[in-house]
């Protein structure tokens, strides 16, 4: 079974149409209109080993935070329609990730109850094209549309652009790890028998 989903949204303020393969090979084409943004979702594309393809037309003459969230919304739609019913999966998938000076610990488990925790701070208000802020509001609205619950903490780091690129390399790998079969599972791995 083939885990790819294709998600639109169409909104007054973005048109959005994504693909994604769970099982794939980080093969992406990415165009959301903010540069940086692009450079994370092919690092998150590579690194998670997610084959993507992303065009996003956004109101960016107002700013980037409706073309960020929305694409974070339906990149976590996606999420949760390519794992169905989580048979089989880990469930779990952690990683303490480091790049150059910087040090991210992401955990992740697909319970269907989503929250967030962002111990992250940011010293900037931009990278490149991408307002900072904008980070936490991404993997805010992929946690909530994926039913995922995320912990994404700065363990050590000083380089703005280094602490964010290994956050979505640190979500992508412990994705990655939840995501994965374990031929051990008899359908979920739950007490309840449901996630």
């Amino acid at each position: 079974m083939k885990r790819i989903a294709d998600v639109v949204r169409k909104t007054k303020e973005t048109d959005i149409n994504l693909k994604l393969n769970i099982d794939g090979t980080g093969n992406n084409d990415i165009n959301t209109g903010i540069g940086f943004f692009d450079h994370m979702l092919n690092s998150f594309s590579r690194h998670g080993f997610f084959d993507l393809i992303i065009t996003v037309d956004g109101d960016l003459l107002v700013d980037t935070h409706h073309t960020i969230e929305d694409t974070g919304i339906v990149l976590g739609e996606a999420i949760k329609k390519a794992i169905n019913n989580k048979s089989g999966i880990k469930r779990y998938g952690s990683v303490i990730l480091p790049m150059d000076e910087a040090l991210v610990l992401c955990s992740i488990d697909l319970s269907g109850r989503p929250y967030l925790s962002f111990d992250v701070d940011f010293t900037v208000e931009r990278v490149g094209d991408m307002d900072t802020e904008m980070i936490k509001e991404f993997f805010y609205a992929v946690a909530y549309a994926a039913g995922m619950n995320l912990h994404i903490k700065l363990l050590d780091g000083v380089n703005n652009h280094h602490i964010i690129e290994v956050a979505f390399k640190a979500f992508a790998k412990a994705l990655d790890e939840a995501t994965s079969f374990d031929n051990r599972i008899d359908g979920v791995l739950s007490t309840k028998g449901s996630i």
